[in-house]
């Protein structure tokens, strides 16, 4: 089976990817225009652009990871929507690429647990390590798995995050805003605070129990 990954370059996903790759034995692109000749697998995986149908009607199959029970939570960052909201069971979606955003027929649907405690990057390794899991269990039960069945229910999206909401509210308490806390990121869009004008910023980690 001819096997690709596709995903965006100098992002978080990359080592992961690479890992995938060497594992299935795979080749890796980081823009669709790269990808040539046919694929019966074409595993598009945190990759950020639209691809035209042109490009998608070349492969067998073109299988996308969200971190969402879909048609519900469509669209940008939905693990990280999710766990501001509480949510400690996400469902993650594997599903055929469409034209539309998160529209594609749904190969499977499997569940990642979260202890409630995670910060960002215990939850993007998780998140990770899911998604490489359902892409190796699609290629190891591939016949029992390979015709996905049509999304039912009403649909919702989330919209792209910005370092804007990483903005804390001084009149809540640290436990009101844990979940914030957890997914903001010290380094590209860290938590802050606005107080008489000026703006203070917040770096979250938690201590190392062998330290």
């Amino acid at each position: 089976m001819k096997v690709a990954i596709l995903t965006t370059q100098n992002q978080w996903f990359v080592s992961y990817a690479q890992k995938l790759q060497e594992q299935i034995s795979a080749e890796m692109f980081f823009t669709h225009e790269e990808i040539e000749g046919c694929y019966d697998i074409v595993f598009i995986l945190s990759y950020h652009r639209i691809i035209p149908e042109r490009f998608l009607s070349r492969h067998k199959h073109n299988i996308v990871v969200h971190a969402s029970d879909l048609p519900c939570g469509k669209g940008w960052a939905p693990l990280f929507w999710q766990v501001l909201e509480g949510k400690n069971n996400i469902v993650f979606s594997m599903f055929e690429a469409g034209s539309g955003v998160d529209d594609g027929d749904i190969y499977m649907q499997k569940t990642m647990h979260l202890t409630g405690y995670e910060l960002n990057a215990s939850l993007r390794r998780k998140q990770a390590e899911f998604t490489l899991a359902m892409c190796m269990d699609f290629l190891a039960n591939y016949e029992r798995l390979k015709k996905p069945v049509k999304q039912v229910g009403e649909e919702t999206f989330y919209e792209k995050r910005t370092p804007k909401d990483s903005e804390l509210d001084i009149d809540k308490s640290i436990k009101e805003q844990i979940n914030l806390l957890r997914i903001v990121s010290n380094e590209e869009y860290p938590a802050f605070f606005m107080l008489d004008g000026h703006k203070y910023i917040l770096k979250i980690e938690e201590e190392d129990a062998n330290s």
